[in-house]
């Protein structure tokens, strides 16, 4: 493995961070609230810790094998995650130990929005916008990788569509370069953010909420400017519909809408199977918790409604956007929508979870081993878009859902070993995992009275549910490093 080439890569990306920066040292200025100094120290430091990796290995441009590959995207997102750390840790307000410095950075561009910070309402306006623009950095870096990258690569849920056997309409390959994929979904991805947030200043939020939470909503992450999150907006149910709206299309493959955009044709859509069942999920999900609310008559009619449908999406979508208390909420439907996560949205969308495309395989494998019991001579091949799939991709699936499993399970049992209830350390295990968020009992809102060890731990497996389990894995294995 040549190493060189590795921190060439990673000397230019941290040079290229160093430049966000600049967006809320600028926002700052606007609003004069003096807190500019730690982005620009911030800046200054990400800057020059770039240029002194990138100048011993500037001449090093040679292409680049698999496990060098696998090593810049775990070291990419380790790294830059520890950067953008930095300005919560210098920041007089609100003043964070490292720990809470790192996890805050972790949540942010892993889009999971889990967070130590209170006392949203009076943090400076560069440190609300600042929290936001990481969420939808993260977003698109996940996007990139997702459909640019992982297929490259074998990792991620995209693994799924390096063959043509899904659908020609989800062709990897959208353009002939990695470059030109890039770029195209980058426009898509602005075009959304812009729409997103326009819709939001429409329905009732000022520009800076609704550049913020535009930033979030696109990138599934859940960070809000307000303690309440979008509970602020109670009183303006329009702001939760607009909230719906936009968590179902990110929630969606992002190579759909370029194709769509591209063919001005929706039949991209029409003809993805993983599409109809991420949105059979939600409404399944949506219908069960809306019924329950009505059932428990907890609220009126008209609030059990809304408030039922926008956290089914919410939760499911693993954004974590919050109006309510759903914790408290009757019997069992806190646990309904902790479940849901696990499903998350499409592969190559900015949602977390295991993927809509791996839940409905698995499903399709287990009915198909029930009727192989009843018909053991027939050949039962596992079929999606009408295209039967290669064994080794089922097999595949098996072999994610058991690492995705035994990793929660792990996270789980030291979470409760540092000291953490049933409830709270089940619940911020499969939060962290799944890129959700909020959990239940002491993590509901927040995760600021966690000892340091749950932190660290946390900060790890949000990391490891972004990066799909096995590419943050593989790179601790021996037969990683051998030759």
């Amino acid at each position: 493995m040549h190493l060189l080439p590795v921190q060439r890569v990673l000397g230019i990306l941290l040079m290229l961070f160093s430049l966000t920066m600049l967006a809320p040292a600028a926002v700052d200025l606007w609003y004069r609230e003096n807190s500019a100094a730690p982005f620009g120290v911030s800046f200054g430091v990400i800057l020059a810790a770039g240029l002194l990796a990138w100048l011993p290995a500037r001449r090093r441009r040679a292409a680049l094998n698999l496990k060098e590959a696998f090593l810049i995207v775990v070291l990419a997102w380790a790294i830059l995650c520890a950067a953008a750390a930095l300005p919560f840790w210098l920041l007089p307000r609100p003043g964070l130990a490292l720990h809470d410095a790192v996890f805050e950075a972790v949540s942010g561009l892993t889009t999971t929005g889990a967070t130590v910070l209170q006392n949203l309402d009076s943090l400076p306006r560069a440190v609300l916008f600042y929290r936001q623009f990481l969420q939808w950095l993260g977003g698109l870096g996940i996007i990139v990788i997702a459909i640019a990258i992982a297929p490259v690569l074998g990792i991620g849920g995209m693994q799924l569509y390096r063959t043509d056997l899904l659908s020609t309409a989800r062709d990897t390959k959208l353009m002939p370069r990695i470059g030109d994929t890039a770029r195209g979904l980058l426009n898509i991805y602005l075009l959304l953010t812009a729409l997103c947030a326009a819709a939001y200043w429409l329905a009732g939020m000022s520009a800076f909420d609704a550049v913020a939470h535009g930033f979030s909503t696109m990138a599934i992450g859940g960070f809000s400017t307000h303690d309440a999150n979008l509970g602020h907006f109670a009183e303006q149910p329009a702001v939760l519909v607009v909230a719906m709206v936009f968590m179902l299309v990110a929630g969606m493959n992002f190579s759909l809408h370029f194709i769509a955009w591209r063919r001005r044709s929706l039949l991209a859509y029409c003809k993805d199977t993983e599409w109809t069942v991420f949105l059979s999920v939600v409404g399944v999900v949506a219908l069960v918790t809306v019924a329950y609310l009505l059932a428990a008559g907890e609220d009126d009619a008209a609030d059990s409604v809304l408030l039922g449908a926008f956290h089914a999406v919410s939760i499911t979508t693993t954004t974590g956007f919050t109006a309510a208390p759903h914790h408290l909420w009757p019997g069992f439907v806190p646990m309904l929508l902790l479940f849901a996560s696990f499903i998350g949205g499409c592969a190559g969308s900015t949602g977390g979870g295991m993927k809509v495309i791996r839940f409905w395989l698995l499903l399709k494998q287990g009915l198909g081993e029930m009727a192989q019991l009843v018909h053991p001579d027939a050949q039962l091949p596992v079929k999606v878009n009408h295209k039967a799939l290669d064994a080794k991709v089922v097999r595949a699936v098996w072999g994610f859902f058991s690492a995705y499993v035994g990793s929660l399970i792990l996270i789980y049992l030291l979470l409760m070993g540092a000291g953490l209830d049933q409830e709270t350390a089940f619940s911020a295990a499969a939060a962290a995992i799944n890129n959700l968020g909020p959990g239940l009992g002491e993590v509901a809102h927040h995760y600021t009275g966690l000892n340091a060890f749950c932190k660290w731990v946390l900060s790890f497996s949000m990391l490891l549910g972004r990066l799909e389990v096995f590419a943050l894995l593989i790179v601790f294995t021996p037969m990683f490093w051998r030759k």
